[in-house]
Formats: C-alpha cells, sequence, structure tokens
C-alpha cells in the first residue's frame, strides 16, 4: 500500500536568529516550497502528522529556508530539527510516465525476469546521470542503475522491481 504522504524535507538545524530553518529537500525539484502555504510535519518518527504554516520560503545552494509554525526566535527554531515535512499525496506533482516516487520505490521485492527473488530495495542514490538503486540481498547488497533496459519493469502498487538478471554482470556492482 503506497503511503499518504511523500515526504518532501528534514529540517537540518536553525538559520539564523529569527526563527527560520534550514531544510534539506527529499525532492527533485526544491522550488516546490515556493508554492506550499502550509506543510505536514511529523515532529519523530512514528507520531501523527500534524499541518503547520511554512513562510519566508527561500531556495539557495541545494537547499531550502523557511520559518515554520511561526516561528520567530533561535530556540523556536532549533526545537524544529529533524522535523520530517510532508505533503498528502493528493497534492504531489504529477510524475512523467516511468517515473516514481522514491518513497514508493523503497520497500519494493527486486526480482530477475524468471521470478526469482534478488533482494529488497533499501535505499535510491542519486549520483548524476541516472539513479542507482540499493538492493539488500543475502549475503552483502547490489547496487543497480535505474536504467529502462536494466530494470524493464516497476509496480510500485505490487511492490516488485523486475530486474534483467543478463545485465546484471555488466552493470551492477555486488557487494558480499
Amino acid at each position: 500500500m503506497l503511503s499518504e504522504r511523500l515526504l518532501v524535507g528534514i529540517v537540518v538545524k536553525p538559520q539564523g536568529i529569527a526563527g527560520q530553518v534550514k531544510i534539506k529537500p527529499e525532492t527533485d525539484d526544491p522550488d516546490r516550497f515556493l508554492l506550499l502555504d502550509t506543510i505536514e510535519v511529523q515532529k519523530a518518527q512514528g507520531q501523527p502528522a500534524i499541518s503547520v504554516s511554512i513562510e519566508q520560503v527561500a531556495v539557495r545552494d541545494g537547499f531550502v529556508y523557511a520559518t515554520l509554525d511561526g516561528s520567530a526566535s533561535r530556540n523556536e527554531a532549533e526545537s524544529q530539527r529533524g522535523w520530517l515535512l510532508s505533503v498528502p499525496r493528493d497534492q504531489a506533482i504529477a510524475l512523467p510516465p516511468d517515473h516514481h516516487f522514491i518513497a514508493d520505490l523503497v520497500g519494493c521485492q527486486a526480482v530477475d525476469t524468471q521470478g526469482k527473488a534478488l533482494g529488497v530495495l533499501t535505499e535510491v542514490l542519486q549520483p548524476g546521470a541516472n539513479d542507482v538503486y540499493v538492493v539488500d540481498r543475502q549475503p552483502g547488497r547490489m547496487l543497480i542503475p535505474a536504467l529502462k533496459k536494466v530494470i524493464p519493469t516497476v509496480d510500485v502498487e505490487q511492490r516488485i522491481i523486475v530486474v534483467d538478471e543478463r545485465l546484471l554482470d555488466e552493470v551492477a556492482v555486488i557487494e558480499d
């Protein structure tokens, strides 16, 4: 089952003395924060999300700077460190065909074209030209480039990623 909310950022630290925070975006488009008036906040893993205001938003050097929940001091901003910021799925940006939210990929079962289990996708690295899927397996893990010829099928609803096993020796990094 897909999550009702999508993680879009994590509060890293206070920024200045006027209540702003520095946010590490968990989205390909940090400018999406400029369009928000409110954002859902999970103060700690496992706690329910609440909606708070987001104001004075700026995007610089790959980070987002904003005031959350009317914060007016560095101490208030410090108390927001580690907050997980999300948006409801129905307010998420539309993705082009064959693109998926990372949150939907993590936890998917990787299988070969014959249906044999390879492991579970635990992380998506974004080093540059293309994403790299990290698949935990026994023993070790496997790093697979997210290329259509290597991963012909991704079904996030069924939680399955099909990998063309014939290409693994050529393109995958396998750690034992």
